[in-house]
């Protein structure tokens, strides 16, 4: 059952309001009071029922996940946070102070399968929103990076002993007795390929890494064969995938690098100090000169950068009124001229019959496109996109489209704070100038009071 919403409660007669005691100029004050959170209310009032114990708030919710990722914080923390930080109660629609936590860190998680990617969508649609006509500009700049997930740096021998555990584990669960476990074997394979790149023991690495293998697809056949349908049925989908990795090889195509994240895939974006990365591919598209964030693409298959746009460019468009008319790209999109009516610019040689205006127009065009880059640099570092921990393909659309949302708000917050700095800036030098005119009228009147003396 979904419960009203807090900012409509009454006031409580023996505390200050927090509108009267924080600071009304905070940027996260000026936001709360921006965004119009009515729009969650009327988009995900359908997922709630209306028999059951009370749900918390919408915008309780959604306030709580937008200030997750504006300050990088887990959930764990935020939610803690959130209890110690009045101007984050206050951001949540609460005008008084709350000395409890506003509900459980797992509460978070119900909530975002709740709503689902959709409802991503819409809190990203907002944040875009949000900056009026400098999202609608005409040329728009694309990049993809990679959004990596919360795996280690994947080996076949690690694998191989994930998978011996787990079907350790899953022995104990259903009681089986296994033949053999193995355990003091694995132990001395382990120690083996600690240093396997060294030449003196690559042979022996190979060896153990060999026997691992053999020994996880014993314990698979012996489960096998003790298995009822029921349990058959029940783990078929986990031992094909272990058989999968066992059985891939090093040009083995749509190799798995991880056991609970099988949809990671290795991306090679010429790195000196990181050759693979494991994840997946995310594309961003920004505006030209405001730098905002309008549509963002979270990729299921490794593709060619080229290839990435349609998705890209459906984005943007469907979060904006006006149609995009170009969009600026690196060399690395080569192979696309136009996509959905959209023209493709990226640079190549000089032309011999382009004018001086038209070089010109090209250089700052090009040189514009760089500005992607510290954007998506901001939003790996400062928005939890660096390493993902949401699980699954889905989990990395919704934590893409969060930290875009929170780039987008924290722009909004630092222009709010540009505008206020102005405007102090401007009611100084109108002092400034009232001083220097109140002084004239003085030297003016000692003027004229020395004239009359002279007569």
């Amino acid at each position: 059952m979904l419960k009203n919403s807090s900012s409509n409660q009454q006031l409580n007669l023996f505390h200050f309001p927090l509108s009267q005691i924080l600071d009304v100029n905070d940027p996260l004050i000026a936001l709360a009071n921006t965004i119009d959170w009515q729009i969650f209310e009327n988009s995900f009032k359908k997922h709630y029922s209306k028999e059951g114990r009370p749900a918390k708030p919408i915008r309780l919710m959604v306030g709580i996940l937008l200030l997750k990722q504006l300050e990088n914080l887990s959930d764990e923390n935020i939610v803690l946070q959130w209890k110690r930080n009045p101007y984050y109660q206050y951001f949540c629609g609460y005008n008084e102070l709350q000395i409890t936590e506003p509900c459980h860190a797992t509460d978070l998680v119900y909530f975002r399968n709740r709503i689902g990617t959709e409802g991503m969508k819409v809190i990203f649609r907002m944040s875009v929103a949000l900056h009026g006509s400098k999202s609608e500009e005409k040329q728009v700049v694309v990049d993809t990076t990679v959004q990596e997930n919360n795996i280690t740096y994947p080996t076949d021998g690690k694998l191989a002993i994930k998978i011996i555990n787990h079907l350790q584990k899953i022995a104990k669960v259903e009681k089986i007795q296994l033949r053999r476990t193995y355990m003091k074997e694995i132990k001395g394979h382990r120690i083996s390929l600690r240093f396997f790149r060294h030449p003196r023991k690559i042979k022996k690495a190979r060896s153990a890494m060999k026997r691992l293998k053999t020994i996880a697809k014993t314990l698979i056949r012996d489960m096998d064969r003790n298995f009822t349908e029921k349990q058959h049925i029940k783990y078929a989908q986990d031992f094909y995938l272990y058989m999968r990795i066992l059985l891939q090889t090093k040009t083995t195509k749509n190799k798995i690098y991880s056991l609970h994240e099988s949809h990671a895939y290795a991306v090679g974006k010429g790195k000196d100090h990181k050759k693979w990365e494991y994840g997946t591919k995310a594309s961003l598209v920004t505006t030209k000169k405001s730098c905002i964030i309008v549509g963002v693409a979270s990729h299921e298959k490794n593709e060619h950068d080229s290839k990435t746009l349609e998705a890209a460019l459906a984005s943007a468009n469907s979060n904006r009124v006006k149609p995009i008319q170009e969009a600026i790209c690196d060399r690395g999109y080569q192979g696309k001229k136009e996509v959905q009516g959209v023209q493709i610019s990226i640079p190549g040689k000089v032309l011999k019959r382009d004018t001086k205006y038209q070089k010109e127009i090209k250089r700052e065009k090009f040189r514009r496109r760089a500005a992607i880059e510290p954007i998506i640099g901001h939003i790996k570092s400062d928005h939890r996109m660096q390493r993902n921990y949401l699980k699954g393909f889905i989990g990395d659309e919704r934590n893409l489209l969060l930290a875009a949302s929170a780039f987008n708000l924290k722009k909004w917050m630092n222009n709010f704070i540009w505008l206020i700095y102005v405007i102090k800036i401007a009611l100084i030098i109108s002092a400034l100038r009232q001083q220097k005119r109140q002084e004239q009228q003085k030297y003016i009147q000692l003027f004229l009071h020395y004239l009359l003396l002279m007569k």
